[in-house]
């Protein structure tokens, strides 16, 4: 059986763009098919490309993505992977992935 729900995401950092992204539908796809430029490279949680950061909502997303413990506990997700259960704003951009990283050398994230 399938489900016709849909749910809102809006994109901030895109001129908070909101999309209707089917249950079952992983975010980046949604983007891509309104138009919405993000980067992406696997496609299957592998690597941190297309990260972004869930600022209110909720995702379901497979574990064992390239995320860490910290990326997950900050709220990042995939987005390539990332399924919406419920209405959600997802943040994208230079400034989600500036504190996405942790350079050794300068210290701790604050």
């Amino acid at each position: 059986m399938t489900s016709d729900a849909t749910h809102k995401v809006t994109v901030a950092n895109r001129g908070d763009r909101e999309l209707s992204v089917a249950d079952g539908e992983n975010i980046a796809d949604a983007c891509e098919a309104a138009g919405i430029a993000i980067p992406i490279a696997c496609r299957y949680g592998g690597c941190i490309t297309c990260a972004g950061r869930l600022v209110s909502g909720s995702v379901r997303q497979p574990k064992g993505t390239a995320l860490n413990k910290r990326q997950s506990q900050d709220c990042y997700i995939l987005m390539c992977v990332a399924q919406p259960k419920e209405d959600c704003v997802v943040e994208v951009g230079v400034e989600t992935h500036t504190n996405l990283y942790r350079n050794p050398f300068l210290g701790p994230l604050k």
